[in-house]
């Protein structure tokens, strides 16, 4: 009959191995992830660098146009409600969930409807998210009123779990069918790849100046 201590140097040897598996998956698994990362912050680098900033506001400015396009044939009401607003801002987001974080980079443009100035904007964020995927949407913000606007310009917005909720209470329907109030006179409509969104996702995403692109444009009209 084989000696106990056999058996149990029998079971680490077995158990030493499947470790030893387990290590070597994992650090595999790890090396692709960091491969990936690498491929993806050089395509993002690549396509920014590639375009100057005369570009950058026609390309912001053409997505704003379509857009607004968009959201016309969704909700048709939208049109002569951001006609008759103080201004508005469209935003577009491209983000990418990797393993338990989600982070996202965007650009927009803040138009006030009277004087037609145009302000560029950003908009990052990072979240929790589960697994690796792709979020795209746009953003419409409407100003009711040049409060509600000039306070948008000079502090940006940020989709705190406060304003979340607010989002979820907030006033719907109406003069603003499809759109949620997120702030006094700040009205959102959210377009996914889906059409329009009944509920807002914005909790952890940031809204404000894109002072290089602002600065450039005033200094090219002067």
């Amino acid at each position: 009959m084989p000696h106990p201590l056999f058996h149990l140097n029998k079971v680490m040897h077995k158990h030493h191995i499947v470790t030893a598996i387990s290590i070597k998956g994992a650090v595999m698994r790890l090396r692709k992830i960091a491969q990936l990362l690498v491929v993806i912050f050089l395509v993002c680098g690549l396509s920014i660098a590639k375009e100057t900033p005369d570009q950058k506001r026609e390309k912001t400015r053409k997505m704003a146009d379509q857009t607004l396009k968009d959201l016309y044939k969704l909700e048709p009401t939208a049109q002569g409600a951001i006609q008759k607003s103080a201004g508005y801002a469209v935003f577009n987001n491209m983000g990418t969930n990797l393993l338990l974080l989600s982070t996202a980079r965007g650009a927009g443009i803040a138009v006030n409807s009277q004087s037609k100035q145009e302000t560029f904007m950003k908009m990052i964020s990072a979240g929790a998210g589960l697994g690796v995927g792709v979020k795209d949407y746009r953003v419409i913000f409407l100003f009711e009123n040049d409060k509600a606007l000039a306070h948008f310009l000079d502090s940006g917005w940020s989709g705190t779990a406060q304003a979340d909720a607010a989002a979820k209470a907030g006033k719907k329907g109406g003069a603003y069918s499809g759109a949620t109030e997120v702030a006094p006179g700040v009205w959102v409509y959210q377009i996914t790849k889906n059409g329009l969104a009944l509920q807002l996702t914005l909790q952890g995403t940031k809204y404000y100046k894109d002072d290089d692109l602002n600065k450039k444009e005033v200094a090219t009209k002067k």
